[in-house]
């Protein structure tokens, strides 16, 4: 009798859960959250903080570079039953409405490196830009890039829809869901749908993007009836930035998947809105796009750790092993740390400079490094890395200039219960909202061509252009205990330090990014570099030993003072515990439960 009331009620209870689990439907919008919550999160969107957001859970963890609000929708996600995916991408989705599309865009580019625990494999996408086809002159594409350490970050040019590229972003979230994701899709658009809705305060910072960009913002009216207000003026601080035909553009690709903007009448509206403003465009750029699922390229760097990370066409992976390598070979790993060290910091500045060499004029480049090949397949070699850091020690000094060009953009990394990883970078790759201030039914249009005319010329029409980002997931041993991603700037130089904090420095993720960091070296007025440090960080004794121009960048300064954001979440192979952190300025955050 004792078993079969045993059995009875499991039975019963059984059938319960089951009904539960059939019948219930995820339902992610904030309208839902725990009270407080969201109100919280919406206004810590006006923080700036000092100290990495960090977190600690064993049932999932989300970090962001930018806005603690996307991370917690995020963390919805996985506390509703999603996994990484599906967390990931419900807080890339909001980071974009919550920055009204100015560093990161929904017609952006995205990369994605994902572990599946299930099948104990990592896969990378590529959703990054493709070139137009019909572009066939485009080193005239309007446009170039003006940057200096004082003076902060402009395209210069005509307004041109040339400059628009075919952004894979959307794309991308509707391939990386399909493929591994686990709630109903739509479900995924609910934050970025509500905050859309229901609105924003103007933040002090988006205040200031909206007034720096106020005559590209004005230009074409559906873009100035979103940021300006029935009087004419730019929305200030204070004000409520709404974006209703965002959100009911986000509802039509809920409801009809990504073709809506691929195949669809976003995409037409899209093409006639490039073509009116010189573009060549067309429908059949957009409905031939593509992500690029591959095998990760994997990068021994010692100490038992690999790097797993996107493959060419993405060049920041590239960039990311060659540093590693370097910081080996150099000895750098095996030397004080280089905020103890003025040898140490100019020589870790010299290895970062590295990274941008492949970007040089290759005549230019052959000319400084005669011998040494600068092939994706070479640069990722121990070989390589002997060669090139004994051709630059030989200089005095070693080259320590790196390109100028802005890398607006932003990161998820996320966590789930089971051990899945996804860490994920996306960006608008030009200076807020681009140049052209096109909109198309909520969405910003970016000018990423304006800057990289050489890039696109080499890519050829209608192909893949290479990107910087750098996004991967660190094992050791063969088990991943790491997931990472960087961006702005300076990411070469950001991920470079974070990563060797944590494998040769023994550091977990909340100090790896709290230590101290050196920015990009930016150019300067007479044709020299020099290197931004955060203020007040360094002791003065290094920096001066380091024998660099430095400057010490007050924190409100660092998005133009060359920095990089690096966000990681550690996963202890044997408790399970996850550690997160996020970006140690700005308004980041990390969460877990």
């Amino acid at each position: 009798m004792y078993k079969t009331t045993i059995l009875t009620i499991s039975t019963t209870l059984m059938i319960l859960v089951g009904a539960c689990t059939v019948d219930s439907v995820p339902d992610l919008s904030p309208a839902n959250w725990e009270s407080g919550v969201y109100d919280r999160f919406m206004a810590a969107q006006d923080v700036d903080r000092t100290q990495a957001g960090f977190a600690r859970g064993q049932n999932g963890a989300v970090t962001v570079a930018y806005s603690g609000l996307a991370a917690q929708a995020g963390l919805e996600a996985l506390k509703q039953g999603g996994n990484a995916i599906d967390g990931a991408m419900t807080a890339a989705m909001a980071q974009i409405a919550l920055t009204a599309g100015a560093p990161i865009s929904y017609f952006g580019m995205m990369s994605l490196v994902y572990y599946d625990a299930e099948s104990d494999a990592v896969y990378t996408m590529n959703a990054e830009w493709n070139t137009v086809k019909g572009e066939d002159d485009p080193m005239s594409i309007p446009g170039k890039i003006g940057l200096s350490a004082d003076s902060g970050l402009s395209v210069e040019g005509e307004s041109s829809g040339r400059t628009a590229l075919v952004g894979g972003f959307m794309k991308g979230v509707g391939e990386a869901h399909a493929r591994f994701g686990s709630l109903p899709f739509a479900q995924l658009f609910e934050p970025s749908i509500y905050i859309a809705e229901q609105g924003m305060p103007v933040t002090r910072m988006l205040a200031g993007q909206i007034e720096y960009r106020r005559d590209v913002l004005a230009r074409l009216p559906e873009t100035k009836a979103i940021f300006f207000g029935p009087d004419g003026k730019p929305l200030a601080e204070g004000d409520v930035l709404r974006q209703p035909q965002l959100a009911k553009t986000l509802r039509a690709i809920a409801e009809d998947g990504t073709d809506y903007m691929y195949r669809g009448p976003w995409a037409e509206k899209l093409v006639a809105a490039v073509q009116a403003d010189g573009g060549k465009m067309t429908l059949d750029d957009l409905a031939s796009y593509e992500v690029i699922w591959s095998e990760p390229l994997v990068g021994d760097i010692g100490n038992g750790f690999e790097i797993y990370t996107n493959p060419w066409p993405n060049a920041g992976g590239i960039a990311m092993i060659e540093a590693q390598n370097m910081a080996i070979v150099s000895g750098l790993v095996d030397e004080t740390h280089w905020t103890e060290s003025g040898a140490s910091l100019a020589k870790a500045v010299a290895l970062t400079s590295a990274g941008y060499l492949a970007l040089l004029p290759e005549e230019a480049r052959t000319a400084m490094f005669p011998g040494i090949e600068f092939t994706p397949e070479s640069r990722v070699t121990s070989e390589h890395a002997e060669k090139l850091w004994a051709a630059m020690a030989a200089m005095a000094p070693p080259p320590t200039e790196a390109p100028d060009r802005p890398k607006h953009s932003d990161d998820v990394v996320v966590i789930d219960k089971d051990g899945n990883i996804a860490a994920i970078t996306h960006t608008i790759n030009t200076v807020y909202w681009g140049g052209t201030g096109i909109f198309v039914d909520g969405i910003s249009i970016g000018d990423a061509a304006a800057i990289q005319q050489a890039a696109v010329a080499a890519a050829g029409p209608g192909e893949r252009l290479p990107a910087p980002t750098q996004t991967g997931i660190l094992f050791k041993d063969g088990v991943p205990v790491l997931g990472f991603a960087s961006m702005g700037s300076g990411l070469h130089n950001r991920t470079f330090q974070g990563l060797i904090n944590f494998t040769r420095f023994g550091m977990g993720v909340e100090d790896a990014i709290n230590t101290p960091d050196f920015y990009m070296s930016l150019p300067t007025s007479d044709g020299g570099s020099i290197l931004g440090v955060p203020e007040g960080r360094f002791d003065a004794d290094v920096l001066e030993a380091s024998g660099l121009d430095y400057r010490e960048v007050p924190n409100e300064e660092a998005r133009l003072g060359g920095e990089g954001k690096w966000i990681a979440i550690s996963r202890d192979p044997e408790t399970g515990l996850l550690e997160a952190a996020s970006h140690n300025r700005n308004n980041s955050d990390a969460v877990a439960f």
